[in-house]
């Protein structure tokens, strides 16, 4: 998923450099209502693991390996204006760094990994997390999903850059790889998603943005009177 330089023309790296400091740009206003004394370290830390993460391969098929992506993740933790910020600062320094990605694409891979991936995840995630049952399973649930359906997704926007501003190479067989090889990396990343966020929700559910819905019920639980003559 990270994009060297070479793989796409110069009018669509362009293009997509436009869209990703756009979105930069609007989440550095939108962050300010998603962060406080509290969730900032947890941003930072967040950022931290995803880095990390994405360093570590697993294997998936036919010689292929994958890694986390993260976007979903952090979307739900620490919110998705949040999210696009950490997952810029993660791309930003493997690309200067690491050499993980292309320096003259961390535009097309943050458009990638921190708009398609973090905005379409988290809206498939909140849609989910309104129609499912409003407890911990639930949030779960909707978070398998939305990290499961975050890859292809964000593999597929790449294929569609690939056909306007790649090589001139049949599209069927591009979107057959493409598309079956991240199918099978999706589930990976929805295990390792739903792993952190439950570790996480289990001992700190006040911490994570997509689960406010439950902070608020414990919250009320436990400023719920005590029936009278209960015993002490």
């Amino acid at each position: 998923m990270h994009v060297p330089d070479g793989f796409l023309d110069a009018p669509t790296s362009v293009a997509t450099g436009v869209l990703a400091a756009g979105t930069v740009a609007l989440a550095l206003r939108k962050a300010r209502a998603e962060l406080d004394e509290r969730t900032a370290p947890l941003a930072g830390l967040t950022a931290a693991f995803v880095f990390a993460a994405q360093m570590i391969n697993f294997p998936v098929a036919a010689g292929t390996s994958g890694h986390l992506i993260g976007a979903v993740l952090l979307a739900v933790l620490v919110g998705p204006w949040t999210a696009v910020l950490c997952m810029t600062v993660v791309l930003m320094v493997q690309a200067l760094l690491f050499a993980d990605g292309g320096v003259l694409a961390i535009g097309t891979n943050v458009t990638l990994m921190g708009v398609v991936a973090v905005g379409l995840g988290y809206g498939v995630f909140r849609l989910l997390r309104a129609a499912l049952p409003r407890t911990r399973s639930g949030v779960l649930t909707a978070t398998f999903v939305a990290a499961f359906l975050s890859v292809p997704a964000a593999a597929m926007t790449f294929v569609g850059l690939f056909v306007v501003g790649g090589s001139d190479v049949p599209l069927g067989p591009v979107v057959a790889a493409m598309g079956g090889i991240h199918l099978l990396i999706g589930l990976g990343e929805a295990a390792i998603t739903v792993a952190v966020l439950g570790a996480v929700l289990a001992v700190r559910p006040d911490l994570v943005h997509g689960a406010a819905h439950l902070r608020s019920a414990t919250a009320l639980a436990s400023r719920r009177p005590e029936p009278a003559g209960a015993a002490r």
